[in-house]
């Protein structure tokens, strides 16, 4: 299949992918627009479809990045016609949208919004898709663009790819491209991953194919290698001579909400470090890549994970946990076994740390310490690279308090930044030294803001740039690397319990005082 026009592949570009604007000086002064194009969500009535997507395609028009043909085809089990579609539309962008609502930017995206009703396997309702879109590029010049965004359970993923094919919707004609685009999580473990990517790449193409790690489109996480590469700084202090460990955390203060259906089974493990933790090692170990295209990332990335080594004993370097009633922001919460929808007799992790090694000279003995879980004391996600100590300190004689290790704190959410912690002399007469922190904050130092992940990943989508989305190699490693665990944990026990409201159980911090470490404290 080809691209269109605007995206035709250079030398060494596989097809239908446009080139890494961050790649020539003439695509950095020029804003990136999507061509004509439109954009197709199954379970689009879905709390992601609600709260982010149809808020983030808003934006995107709002910005000028969508062509004035946009059209956006929602597909549910719903009884609704074309004007109720656009009435949720409108709700949900007057509730979750980024950007100030303006009505001539709605009036011309309202234009191009259709819906299909319909169940996966109802095949008339596909071919009502089928006759949508073949409207829609006569009407709106859509030019037989088209992305299917999948927001829907992973069960029913090789229904709806299986159907596009069948009703003829995976093949653009002559320049025009077809996109799929699926949400985590890719499987639940090594074998299903392959059977998926097995039933997904049967009818799309590799690079047809978009996986959505919605942490890999935050501006935080890209400025990860700006920081790593754009500067002399940080670079030749960036491995096991300098380095003593890494810890990389995705806390969350709330529990499972309504998603006891989905996540009672999967567990913390699953449904962050499979995939967002992992992603984020691998940026911050990776080599300089050649270039900032989809397979020079691609390559450094699985280079770095396929070196990563999971630790002899998993039951002193691997913990998982589960919170249990107490206090949270001043109220009295449930734990996760009383929480609606779950098994009272539930071993789902809802905590999970573990420590990984990278056999490789860069990082040979420097441990990285992943962890994740909710109802933990706060919500953050960071990565700390944590230096080693001076190897000798004249200022020990003077100073009232023990200087902690240097570290470099990369901010991803919610207060987007770096921190830098040295040592500094206090002011007085005595050579006393104690920690300071230097900080920089995107909110302080840009104007402009940062776009929401979902605005820069469907964006990318419509152009074609795969340069934020795992390739299913990463996945499947990825699973190589959990799998282990997952397997030792269900063959030992239950989780620990963890009051809400702490940073986990015990075991946690056990895990790193066996190395003589500790975990920060956000």
């Amino acid at each position: 299949m080809s691209g269109s026009a605007a995206n035709a592949p250079g030398a060494g570009q596989i097809p239908g992918v446009r080139a890494n604007p961050l790649r020539t000086p003439q695509d950095r002064r020029l804003p990136r627009i999507a061509g004509p194009s439109g954009l197709v969500i199954f379970g689009v009535t879905g709390d992601l479809s609600r709260k982010k997507l149809m808020p983030a395609v808003y934006d995107l028009a709002n910005r000028g990045l969508l062509p004035p043909g946009f059209s956006l085809v929602g597909f549910a089990r719903r009884d609704w016609a074309h004007e109720d579609f656009a009435q949720v539309v409108h709700d949900s962008v007057m509730e979750h949208a980024r950007t100030p609502f303006r009505e001539e930017v709605w009036e011309q995206l309202a234009e191009g919004m259709r819906f299909v009703p319909g169940t996966f396997d109802d095949d008339v309702a596909f071919d009502t898709l089928r006759t949508t879109i073949e409207e829609l590029d006569k009407e709106r010049g859509t030019g037989g663009n088209f992305a299917f965004y999948l927001s829907v359970p992973p069960k029913f993923f090789p229904t709806v790819v299986r159907q596009l094919k069948k009703h003829g919707l995976s093949e653009g004609q002559g320049d025009s491209w077809r996109r799929a685009v699926i949400e985590k999580p890719f499987g639940h473990d090594l074998a299903s991953a392959q059977e998926l990517n097995a039933v997904v790449h049967d009818v799309f193409a590799p690079h047809e194919v978009f996986r959505i790690d919605h942490y890999l489109g935050k501006e935080t996480v890209q400025n990860i290698m700006a920081l790593r590469f754009a500067n002399t700084l940080f670079e030749p202090l960036w491995n096991r001579s300098y380095v003593d460990h890494v810890q990389i955390t995705m806390a969350e203060d709330i529990g499972i909400g309504g998603r006891a259906g989905y996540y009672d089974g999967i567990g913390s493990a699953r449904d962050v470090i499979q995939n967002h933790l992992l992603q984020l090692l691998a940026l911050t170990a990776m080599e300089e890549p050649s270039g900032f295209d989809a397979e020079s990332l691609v390559a450094e990335k699985l280079k770095v994970l396929s070196a990563v080594r999971l630790p002899q004993d998993l039951g002193r370097h691997t913990v998982r946990g589960q919170y249990t009633g107490g206090w949270q922001g001043g109220q009295k919460v449930a734990g996760y076994l009383e929480e609606d929808g779950i098994d009272p007799k539930s071993v789902t992790d809802t905590y999970a740390a573990i420590k990984l090694e990278i056999d490789n000279r860069r990082w040979a003995g420097v441990p990285f310490y992943l962890r994740t879980g909710k109802r933990l004391g706060r919500r953050v996600t960071e990565i700390a690279v944590v230096f080693q100590r001076a190897p000798y300190s004249p200022f020990d004689a003077t100073d009232t308090q023990e200087l902690r290790n240097n570290a470099l704190v990369i901010r991803v959410q919610p207060d987007e930044g770096v921190t830098i912690r040295f040592g500094s002399k206090v002011p007085g007469t005595q050579m006393e030294i104690r920690d300071v922190t230097m900080d920089f904050a995107y909110g302080e130092s840009f104007t402009e803001s940062s776009p929401e992940a979902y605005e820069r990943l469907i964006l990318d989508v419509l152009l074609g740039d795969a340069n934020l989305f795992p390739r299913h190699q990463e996945v499947e490693r990825s699973w190589e690397i959990l799998d282990p665990v997952e397997e030792f944990w269900a063959a030992h026990g239950r989780p620990e319990p963890y009051p809400a409201g702490t940073w986990g159980p015990q075991a946690a911090d056990d895990m790193l005082a066996l190395d003589g470490r500790s975990w920060r404290r956000p």
